[in-house]
């Protein structure tokens, strides 16, 4: 994180410069992703890359009225919402976090956004008129000529008002004449200098045509007008049904932003049966997560130096005493036995669900309370490493960091004895998936060939879940993981020549995995068995091919 150089207090163009690299959560497939943010002018902008900030930023907050808000939890995370916009942020320390957040409510304070009339929001004048000058359609021709008639009328009237005036005087003169003067003299010889003859009737007729011609002209105003009205109330109704119509295409449009909203949410989304995530996309989601685990784990691979962490051997204490080992004597005989069998002989309904080369694997659809168990059973071949190999690897906790990808936490709550561990794993979240832990002994054991008495034993290692006092299933954020599995492994030797020395290149390993698995909580059954079909084959090469990168300078361990 950089700070910008402040300018000159007088420039209220140039206000305080904050900058810097912070984590932004972008959506549901990519999750968080770094961003270079910049706070400036009461702006809070942000970038591609500080390479980028030049091309102009991809999307802009003003802080005037922004809530800045810590997480509760992450002690490095913050969020800046404005209404309905929300902005996930993480910086890279506690320290990094509050020099953002103090900054941002200091810019709330300083900067004056929205205050002054620079800032005011302004109105623009719309572009289209409330009233249009043409009108194209049936309705709109009928107003011009209906407003073209009640100007000809008016303009009628006008010139009768005219008539009038000049009638009503001529008249009102005449009589009062006759009422000064005697009716017959002023009739028969009227004095033409003080006033002149006047055909009374014909004034009487041309007065009467004159208002009747008023009058008529005003009734057909009135039916213009009318008529006008009319018009002008079918087109509310018209403009009433389209406010209605758009009113409703508004609101369906609001109803399916929600939708994007909340199938698109924030990183805090916990997985539910009543999720809005479509299974594809939330299979899409914990593929992502998926990958990205991968490329972590690549990583670190290539940063190795090669060099095993020591572990301090378990203290030795008598297993037969502990209250676990008649369970465990039981489910190692059942799940060896169970895995000895051929496909055609553990029941009907297994699939072959993937192939690759050697490897062979086979799922049989189960529920168990709505939630998926698929049993799985896998057989694979290596060759260059021994069963014995196979199995001291996928026991021993030393190793388990780096073959188990999605490994968060690892601790060994129990040493039973060298052989027998009991284990507290916890497992790193996949979006939009809850976080999983897992409880469970694992127990390593060497088995006679019977087929071969002179031939390598056979090696198993089988991990079945079990409760702790101290540690309850589903305490707290995590979601318990219920397992069982039995790891098999027989090694076949192919004598070298006579005289040659046995080098890995005489040795191959038949690998048996098999697994039952409930994984808690609650995910769409297709979005787990998506994962299932990619996840274990994925994961069975993975670890033999480590396995064989472990042991490839080493001797060989029988």
């Amino acid at each position: 994180m950089a700070e910008g150089q402040s300018s000159d207090d007088s420039d209220v163009e140039n206000l305080n410069e904050f900058s810097g690299v912070l984590s932004k959560w972008t959506n549901y497939i990519h999750g968080w992703q770094d961003r270079y943010i910049v706070l400036k002018n009461g702006t809070l902008s942000y970038y591609k890359s500080e390479q980028e900030s030049g091309f102009g930023c991809r999307g802009a907050l003003s802080i005037a009225k922004a809530v800045i808000k810590p997480h509760e939890f992450d002690e490095c995370r913050f969020d800046i919402s404005v209404n309905d916009c929300v902005w996930y942020i993480r910086a890279n320390s506690v320290e990094s976090k509050q020099s953002w957040v103090e900054a941002l409510e200091s810019f709330k304070v300083e900067s004056g956004y929205g205050t002054g009339s620079e800032n005011s929001l302004k109105r623009h004048g719309s572009t289209v008129s409330l009233q249009s000058n043409t009108y194209s359609t049936a309705s709109g021709s009928s107003f011009k000529k209906s407003s073209r008639n009640i100007k000809e009328k008016l303009a009628e009237i006008g010139t009768f008002k005219d008539i009038l005036v000049r009638q009503i005087d001529t008249l009102q003169g005449y009589f009062d004449y006759c009422v000064k003067n005697d009716l017959k003299t002023a009739t028969k010889a009227p004095d033409k200098d003080k006033f002149p003859v006047v055909d009374f009737k014909g004034e009487a007729l041309t007065f009467k045509s004159t208002t009747t011609a008023v009058i008529e002209t005003l009734e057909h105003c009135a039916e213009l007008m009318t008529q006008r009205e009319e018009s002008w109330r079918k087109r509310l109704e018209r403009e009433t049904e389209k406010r209605k119509r758009a009113e409703a295409l508004s609101h369906s449009y609001f109803v399916q932003i929600q939708k994007i909203r909340n199938v698109h949410p924030g990183p805090d989304l916990e997985e539910g049966p009543h999720s809005v995530l479509a299974d594809d996309e939330f299979y899409d989601a914990l593929e992502s997560g998926l990958d990205k685990m991968e490329e972590e784990q690549e990583l670190r691979d290539r940063l190795k130096t090669g060099s095993v962490i020591p572990v301090t051997p378990p203290p030795t204490s008598p297993a037969t005493n502990h209250r676990l080992w008649p369970e465990i004597e039981r489910m190692v005989e059942a799940q060896v036995m169970m895995a000895k069998m051929g496909i055609g002989e553990c029941g009907s309904g297994w699939q072959l669900f993937a192939e690759d080369g050697e490897m062979k694997m086979y799922r049989r659809e189960e529920e168990v309370d709505g939630m998926v168990v698929d049993p799985l059973k896998a057989v694979h071949v290596v060759k260059g490493i021994t069963g014995h190999e196979v199995c001291h690897h996928f026991f021993s906790p030393q190793y388990r960091y780096d073959w188990e990808t999605t490994l968060e936490h690892m601790t060994v709550l129990e040493t039973i004895s060298d052989d027998t561990l009991v284990f507290l794993q916890t497992h790193k979240r996949i979006w939009p998936a809850s976080q999983r832990d897992g409880l469970f002994w694992s127990h390593i054991r060497k088995l006679p060939n019977e087929k071969d008495r002179d031939g390598p034993d056979i090696w198993t290692v089988v991990n079945n879940s079990t409760d702790h006092p101290d540690y309850p299933p589903n305490n707290g954020k995590c979601v318990r993981v219920f397992l069982t599995v039995c790891l098999l492994c027989q090694t076949t030797v192919d004598p070298p020549k006579e005289g040659m020395p046995l080098t890995r290149d005489n040795l191959s390993c038949k690998i048996t995995y098999c697994s039952v698995v409930n994984p808690g909580g609650w995910a769409p059954a297709s979005v787990l068995r998506a994962v299932y079909k990619r996840e274990y084959p994925k994961f069975l090469k993975r670890f033999t091919a480590y396995v064989k990168n472990q042991t490839q300078s080493k001797p060989i361990m029988f």
